[in-house]
């Protein structure tokens, strides 16, 4: 059964890790708003640190665009790596519970009544409930209420990818054109603005696929950003002057 799985086997489950039906969406979705807040944040705090130490939007663009495409790919690469790590996962406890289901059916049609009866059936309901959904699909029953997971909505790595690198890039492209196109002696509050309006987006994006509270969320975001930006200006203003 389950538990003899997990004492046997190197691959640890956690159930909070997966969702049900939707997984891919809610997935792509959580890559996409972590990737463009991410892109924001690095790359404000790469363009703000280079302008703390000059003027010259050439250095700042070259320096902006290189944390651009190295934040894009490390994000997408990651993303990609850890999302078929989950996948594989998910893929051998599926495969462990048909291999139990076709040895040990009348066990693991014992464990899933009793698994029901944990959650509030009676023992006669919980028997029932199992009976029909065993004949019907007991594969998909066992996977439901054991791990939380559907053999047919897997974790798809390429798409996690992909909304990663795609979304780092817009985010990235904010504090990037902002700091190039506004005037020098206005570079630093111009980029802080629409950084800031960024941040509020992807925080109530976030909150809002998440189920979390708007306002925590936001304010969260906004004071990292917010830190990010200040102390590496802070940065490239002390040690741009001071290391020729």
């Amino acid at each position: 059964m389950l538990k003899k799985f997990m004492t046997s086997s190197p691959v640890h489950h956690d159930k909070d890790a997966h969702t049900t039906s939707g997984n891919a969406s809610l997935n792509r979705l959580r890559a996409a708003v972590l990737g463009g807040n991410d892109g924001i944040v690095s790359v404000a705090s790469i363009v703000l640190g280079v302008a703390g130490a000059t003027d010259a939007r050439g250095t700042i663009f070259t320096a902006g665009l290189a944390g651009l495409v190295a934040g894009a790919l490390s994000m997408g690469v990651g993303e990609y790596v850890s999302v078929s790590t989950q996948r594989d996962t998910e893929r051998a406890y599926i495969q462990h519970e048909e291999w139990e289901l076709s040895h040990r059916p009348e066990e693991e049609l014992a464990e899933l009544a009793q698994m029901y009866e944990e959650k509030g059936a009676s023992a006669a309901t919980a028997k029932k409930l199992a009976k029909e959904l065993t004949d019907k699909d007991a594969l998909k029953a066992h996977l439901d209420v054991e791990l939380n997971i559907d053999a047919e909505d897997l974790t798809n790595p390429w798409h996690a990818a992909i909304a990663s690198l795609l979304s780092f890039t817009a985010g990235a492209l904010i504090p990037l054109v902002s700091v190039l196109l506004a005037p020098v002696h206005t570079r630093f509050y111009v980029t802080f603005v629409a950084v800031t309006v960024a941040l509020v987006l992807t925080g109530y994006l976030s909150a809002t696929a998440g189920g979390a509270s708007r306002r925590r969320a936001i304010v969260r975001v906004v004071v990292g950003g917010a830190l990010a930006m200040f102390i590496t200006y802070g940065i490239g203003h002390l040690f741009g002057t001071a290391v020729q």
